[in-house]
């Protein structure tokens, strides 16, 4: 699962949620590639020092301020994009809130809405209003949605990640048969990966790291940038063209059952 250096040459990305963790990661990787890249993330203070950081290295990238469950500011992330490079071949959505460990009975109403509204309704807003660059991409046009393993097996300590989860893949399976007359691919990944959220976790539930770690059949946690990352832009370039309606599973083998 290799493409050259630059391999995303000429192409332009939106990431969501890329301001830490897994989305910086694959916006990293993505540039790295030759993309153009947009850091979109909520709060700029967390975006712009990724598409800093991006910058520095040569390539180019900006910050669009980005609330995901709001599909007018999804549309102005992408008219902002297209002013900025002139197309949009490349939509990774990453952004999630909702992921602290609960049981159904303590789950409200709340909760829910941030679980639902990040991944559903924010993978619902990018694909929409994508959809027209997408398709003017036409073999080069990807729809990414950062899913889970949780949304295949299920969890006992997050119901409401689970469902929405699973719901990310059921809507890329879909929009992969939809789109895929036009060329353009629409996958899933579901990644394990140190970030800053798990690393919080594993603070307040040393236990957990164990758990985790246990399942891995590489013995490790994945790093976004270096092993996350790769994945996406694989996915992102031609060497991706005949995936589609698929969730890649990157999470050094704790899962198999796909």
């Amino acid at each position: 699962m290799t493409q050259g250096r630059g391999a995303l040459e000429g192409r332009t990305a939106i990431v969501t949620g890329a301001g830490q963790g897994v989305g910086r990661g694959i916006a990293l990787a993505l540039a790295e590639q030759g993309a153009s890249v947009v850091v979109a993330a909520r709060r700029a203070e967390t975006g712009e020092p990724v598409a800093r950081e991006i910058r520095e290295k040569g390539h180019g990238a900006l910050c669009v301020e980005t609330d995901v469950t709001s599909g007018e500011a999804v549309a102005a992330a992408v008219a902002a994009t297209v002013q900025a490079y002139g197309s949009l071949e490349i939509v990774v959505h990453n952004a999630f809130r909702g992921g602290v460990p609960h049981r159904l009975e303590d789950l409200d109403e709340r909760a829910w809405n941030h679980a639902s509204r990040t991944a559903m309704w924010g993978s619902y807003h990018c694909a929409r209003v994508a959809h027209p660059h997408l398709v003017a991409a036409g073999s080069r046009g990807r729809l990414l949605l950062v899913s889970s393993t949780a949304g295949v097996e299920g969890s006992v300590n997050m119901p409401a990640y689970a469902a929405v989860k699973g719901a990310q893949r059921a809507l890329a399976r879909s929009l992969a048969r939809e789109w895929g007359g036009h060329g353009v691919t629409v996958n899933c990944i579901a990644p394990v990966a140190e970030t800053e959220s798990l690393t919080r976790a594993f603070a307040q539930n040393p236990e957990l790291r164990t758990r985790v770690l246990a399942r891995s059949a590489l013995g490790r946690l994945g790093a976004p940038e270096a092993d996350i990352g790769p994945v996406a832009a694989f996915l992102a370039g031609d060497g991706g063209g005949y995936i589609t309606g698929q969730t890649i599973v990157c999470d050094g083998g704790s899962f198999s059952g796909l």
